[in-house]
């Protein structure tokens, strides 16, 4: 029984460990992408739709909230990955991609585009399909953000 116990709290441990290192790759790489002119105009129907953000791409322009936003990525990804030398840093990166997820989610109501026209609620366009995953990330996000805590008690 001890056997597999232990079996168990290793493969749980390398869970959370590729858990974390995707999760901070993932933000990381989508971070960097916000200055891509490309990623800027991908994100229009995002921001202008927002209540919050478009105020604040009338403010900045679309070139400088995105670049804003990827400053903002980049550091959230970067803290996450801090974990195995700075775990409190880390778990206040898991609690910043918590919200950053929890936001991008609020564009499943407020982008038109999210949903096929005439599908109703549940019909999901393509962007609605990958606004739908940051469920998962999220998910990650807290994940992370409890062994991260855990780490620091026993620091």
């Amino acid at each position: 029984m001890g056997t597999q116990h232990a079996s168990a709290d290793d493969l749980a441990s390398v869970g959370f460990s590729v858990l974390r290192c995707a999760l901070a790759t993932n933000i990381l790489w989508i971070g960097a992408l916000k200055f891509r002119q490309y990623e800027v105009e991908n994100d229009e129907p995002l921001v202008t739709s927002s209540p919050l953000f478009s105020r604040f791409r009338e403010k900045l322009g679309a070139q400088k909230l995105n670049r804003l936003i990827g400053v903002t990525e980049i550091t959230v990804g970067s803290l996450i990955a801090a974990k195995p030398v700075a775990p409190k840093a880390s778990a206040i990166g898991s609690f910043g991609a918590v919200g950053m997820f929890l936001t991008t989610l609020s564009f499943l109501a407020t982008t038109p585009e999210a949903r096929q026209e005439g599908q109703g609620l549940l019909g999901l366009s393509l962007l609605g399909q990958f606004l739908l995953k940051d469920t998962v990330l999220l998910g990650a996000a807290v994940v992370t953000a409890a062994e991260s805590l855990r780490a620091a008690r026993h620091q």
